[in-house]
């Protein structure tokens, strides 16, 4: 994913700096030590703010480098040898912070978080797994899939009351999404992990990630005809 990349892209320039503020020690410092310093001044108190749908801390105390002050301090010499590394720890976060902001809109771009075909990219090798016992015996037509995806149209989810449809109605008791459309891939690098539900009327896709859950109708049944 991009945000994973400019991530990456951030700790690089950390590993720069640091390296650039080692060099220029008269004495020089253990490695293992900075390591540690710059570590343990990353830890910061944060709030948190959403942005672009994205949780993001936001950090306010350098917690790390007064506890590096307490512990180092006594010795002035080891205090002055440590201390740029330790406010590097805590200015990594709004390294990590910046590289981020940049990061998200980015994805979200190449991405759209609400476009089916970012989950559902590759269907040549598609098929559905019935879940239920109310499911029929369908075939699912994977070029109607493809050509689908691009009308579908995103509908709200009603995920209480078709619960309550489901197993609060004593009459009722079809499963509304008995299907699992497997074996398909997201965009290419997107790095999106979802479950596909397919609706007993073929009709009806839900989509189902660690982030969100979304819910799209096709104008024409993904099953084959005289299968529904």
């Amino acid at each position: 994913m991009v945000e994973q990349t400019m991530i990456i892209l951030g700790w690089i320039v950390i590993g720069i700096i640091a390296t650039r503020l080692y060099k220029v020690q008269l004495e020089k410092p253990l490695i293992w030590k900075v390591i540690v310093v710059l570590l343990i001044g990353l830890f910061t108190f944060s709030i948190n703010l959403d942005y672009f749908g994205h949780v993001i801390q936001i950090p306010i105390l350098p917690l790390g480098v007064w506890l590096l002050y307490v512990f180092l301090s006594k010795n002035k010499e080891k205090w002055q040898k440590y201390r740029s590394f330790a406010w590097l720890g805590f200015g990594a976060n709004f390294i990590l912070l910046i590289f981020l902001l940049v990061g998200i809109p980015i994805n979200n771009l190449l991405y759209p978080g609400n476009d089916p075909s970012t989950y559902i990219s590759n269907v040549k090798g598609a098929y559905i797994i019935n879940t239920h016992p109310t499911a029929n015996e369908v075939s699912l037509v994977t070029e109607k899939l493809a050509a689908s995806l691009q009308g579908a149209v995103q509908k709200d989810y009603y995920s209480d009351s078709w619960y309550n449809e489901i197993y609060m109605e004593p009459i009722k008791k079809t499963e509304r999404f008995p299907y699992i459309l497997a074996n398909t891939l997201p965009k290419w690098g997107s790095g999106i992990r979802a479950t596909i539900f397919l609706e007993n009327n073929g009709k009806g896709i839900l989509i189902t990630s660690q982030e969100k859950q979304l819910y799209f109708q096709t104008k024409q049944s993904l099953f084959e005809e005289g299968n529904k």
